[in-house]
């Protein structure tokens, strides 16, 4: 086995948490339509469904808030966060925002209108949703290998930069509002997106005179990947990588729920000044005044010092080490996953997995709920329930080239047992995968539907 680096932080407060016996988790999950998000969290033993907000802070992050300022307008923690984005992301404005979703809606308020298309390497749920509630239509044009679970291409979040071309061409220009890229790449498996894609893409963008924005919820974790992977950048520190990352952009939506490291907030950030003002009228109505954005001042502060934490290369070591370690352990087993392992999570190869079960029968659905049966894992499957939809013109449905199940590590949470113990629990399934059944649904919202829908067994 290879060698990872251990924890860089000691642990001064735990949480308790339990496992309940089988009984109840079977009665849990029948309440909860076999749905994981409408369990009880005190239900849940290893919790592996996000990890945006799920992270732990640090002392720095607890110390931050004491000094957060509540002042409606103009508050010291506004001027805080705001050194630190400009720091980083060097865009030349920016509105906070109580989280990435938030962001995304304004940002599509803006600019998509009915009939247009955004195309991306791949939306993730949120974006997707809030891009088709303005009339739009989200785009994924992921590299070819990026739907192929056992090939190894460092770089598997790439954007295909000659289809993107062809695809301006072909619809033009003037029906594409802005274009964005993913970075890692949630839905195909948290895979990074390399500097040399991310200067092509804006090359193209450009050319077009199309603006282009990131989606930076993981941002530290693919400038980590760049500096390990990308031949040219081992010697930069991860804050030059993120620099010359968003230096190629017009600007950028972000959970700060991921990579800065806390349990809530958002920003959308841009060099565009009446595209600023208006996200500002946007946000008044909507969110808040611009400089706390439906946030308290003792978040901004938290961010604040998040923001620079993830960066930091010890820890984003540990944090893709921890990765790391849970897929090797996984592959042990002979279990099916997405390599290599991308940042924030392990994806399981439901299709493989569990290759009875046809698509129309939700096979991630059903690893997941399997998961939570078996070990009281929480984890969220990432296939068919969530972007599954019908064809416009023969209604007939067109599922994803991935059904996957997500487990993603919550930061600064868990330990080597934790993952040790999600390993066996996989294993005991995989162990009895034909006795495991499909799924229906029987009732699902027409956006976002993977959040509140329920579903009977077959």
């Amino acid at each position: 086995m290879a060698s990872y680096p251990p924890e860089p932080y000691r642990i001064k407060m735990v949480e308790p948490i339990r496992l309940v016996d089988r009984p109840q988790r079977e009665h849990a999950l029948r309440q909860a339509g076999y749905n994981p998000f409408a369990l009880r969290a005190e239900d849940v033993f290893i919790d592996l469904m996000t990890d945006s907000g799920t992270g732990a802070m640090s002392q720095e992050q607890w110390s931050a808030l004491m000094l957060g300022d509540e002042s409606y307008a103009g508050a010291r923690s506004f001027y805080r966060l705001a050194e630190a984005v400009h720091d980083i992301f060097g865009f030349r404005f920016f509105v906070p925002t109580h989280q990435g979703r938030a962001a995304e809606n304004i940002l599509a308020s803006l600019l998509v209108k009915e009939g247009q298309f955004v195309p991306s390497n791949m939306h993730f749920d949120t974006t997707y949703a809030n891009i088709q509630a303005r009339g739009g239509c989200p785009v994924n044009l992921v590299i070819p290998e990026a739907s192929d679970c056992t090939n190894c291409h460092p770089f598997k979040g790439n954007m295909d930069v000659e289809r993107l071309r062809r695809f301006i061409q072909e619809n033009g220009p003037t029906r594409i509002p802005l274009g964005m890229i993913t970075i890692t790449n949630n839905a195909g498996g948290g895979q990074p997106v390399s500097m040399e894609n991310l200067r092509e893409v804006a090359q193209t963008y450009r050319q077009f005179g199309i603006p282009f924005f990131i989606d930076a919820c993981r941002y530290a974790e693919n400038a980590y990947f760049i500096k390990l992977r990308e031949p040219g950048y081992a010697h930069k520190s991860t804050l030059e990588i993120a620099r010359e990352i968003f230096a190629l952009a017009d600007g950028a939506t972000m959970s700060a729920k991921k990579d800065a490291i806390v349990n809530i907030g958002g920003l959308l950030a841009m060099n565009d000044e009446t595209l600023y003002q208006r996200a500002c009228n946007e946000l008044i109505l909507r969110e808040g005044f611009p400089t706390y954005g439906g946030l308290a001042g003792r978040d901004l502060d938290a961010i604040a010092v998040g923001l620079r934490e993830g960066l930091d290369e010890d820890y984003l070591a540990f944090r893709l080490g921890q990765t790391a370690y849970l897929a090797e352990r996984l592959l042990e087993e002979g279990l099916p996953i997405i390599e290599p392992p991308g940042g924030h999570a392990v994806y399981l190869d439901a299709r493989r997995f569990l290759p009875h079960i046809p698509q129309s029968e939700y096979p991630g659905q059903a690893l997941s709920v399997e998961l939570y049966l078996e070990g009281g894992i929480r984890t969220v499957e990432i296939g068919s329930v969530m972007f599954a939809h019908p064809d416009p013109i023969t209604g007939q449905m067109i599922h994803p080239d991935l059904e996957l199940v997500r487990l993603a590590i919550p930061r600064r949470v868990y330990t080597q047992s934790h993952l040790d113990y999600v390993v066996r629990i996989a294993a005991r399934i995989a162990a009895r995968r034909e006795q495991v059944h499909g799924y229906k649904m029987v009732y699902a919202p027409e956006a976002l539907r993977h959040f509140t829908a329920r579903f009977e067994p077959l």
